[in-house]
């Protein structure tokens, strides 16, 4: 199974809105959304899935790669990694799973499945990881396929 986790774009401030759910792209968090995306776009398969949080930032950031994908509440703000790996059912689902979602939960995910002490991981906005979980010998291991940020594509 594969797992991108995709932290979504650049945001206005909350006092700009006020509400964190409402929260939109600036135009560098459009950018930053559009780069990875054409990337992600050549390097994923076709019938991953797409699942996105809720949160206005995290629908924008996802309709940049223009793939069809499903909100899920469990990827709102504030989710838990035990919500987050239920849904993509992590490590035994079919197939490449993407997920448009927030810190800290993505970096709590990364820490966890990679046994890293520290409790979360940190994620630039815009960037990704690409996990990948196989099993060898009959041990089960989590592979760091590829961390991409907009800033280096």
């Amino acid at each position: 199974m594969d797992l991108i986790l995709w932290r979504h774009a650049e945001a206005v401030d909350l006092d700009l809105v006020g509400d964190d759910m409402m929260r939109y792209l600036t135009p560098r968090g459009d950018k930053q959304a559009r780069r990875v995306a054409d990337w992600l776009d050549r390097q994923m398969p076709d019938g991953a899935k797409v699942l996105v949080s809720p949160a206005v930032r995290a629908e924008q950031t996802a309709s940049a790669l223009g793939r069809k994908f499903k909100i899920s509440a469990a990827l709102a703000p504030l989710a838990t990694p035990e919500q987050l790996l239920e849904l993509v059912q992590w490590p035994h689902g079919k197939g490449c799973v993407l997920v448009v979602g927030h810190q800290p939960t993505l970096g709590k995910v990364i820490a966890q499945l990679l046994g890293l002490h520290d409790s979360e991981c940190a994620l630039k906005k815009g960037a990704l990881w690409w996990l990948r979980y196989r099993e060898r010998d009959g041990v089960g291991q989590t592979v760091v396929v590829t961390v991409q940020s907009p800033e280096v594509l």
